[in-house]
């Protein structure tokens, strides 16, 4: 299956993605993964994301395409992918919808964990106390929220007149969600 996750950030993109791409047996491609590898190896790609993301904002789209893109032409992501963090922007969207038809593919679904806005803020502090990301302080954590609205919202409305918007309640037990978005995914895979 070809997916990408959408959700704020906190909504449990990160975990699920990774349980269901272990079940589903496709990579896991994490665009704020990769630029956190970056980062701490101080790569070129990494000096120049590192200011944005800690002010948390976004990286352009032509740095995010780019790597995108050469991620998705490695062997591994022939046959199926799980996008997390990617797209976030509507040329974003765009630019993967050209990236998958040049290779005569399409996306199947687009997952969309919805949760409640201070259960995200409570879930991204507690987060914070135990990863030790420096770059979620609450600030930083509710600029994130507003941007996620304001730029990334948006494109569940693209996916659903699309036909490829799955929302799962991202509330609950890990293991509940994980539940909800199997069966969403199942009936995905019956439409197909």
């Amino acid at each position: 299956m070809r997916l990408i996750i959408l959700g704020p950030p906190g909504a449990g993109k990160g975990t699920q993605a990774e349980r269901l791409a272990q079940s589903r047996g496709i990579p896991h491609i994490s665009t704020g993964d990769i630029f956190r590898a970056n980062i701490k190896n101080e790569t070129e790609l990494g000096l120049k994301v590192k200011d944005i993301l800690a002010s948390g904002g976004y990286v352009t789209d032509e740095i995010t395409n780019e790597i995108v893109k050469n991620r998705l032409d490695e062997k591994d992501a022939a046959n199926g992918f799980l996008l997390d963090g990617y797209p976030r922007t509507a040329g974003q969207v765009v630019a993967l919808e050209e990236m998958l038809a040049a290779k005569g593919q399409a996306l199947d679904a687009a997952l969309e964990l919805t949760v409640d806005g201070e259960e995200l803020v409570q879930r991204l502090l507690k987060r914070a106390e135990t990863s030790g990301r420096a770059d979620d302080t609450e600030e930083v954590i509710r600029e994130r929220q507003e941007l996620y609205v304001r730029e990334t919202a948006p494109l569940a409305a693209a996916y659903t007149e699309r036909g490829l918007l799955v929302q799962v309640d991202g509330m609950g037990s890990i293991d509940e969600v994980e539940a909800r978005i199997g069966a969403a995914l199942d009936e995905v895979a019956a439409k197909n």
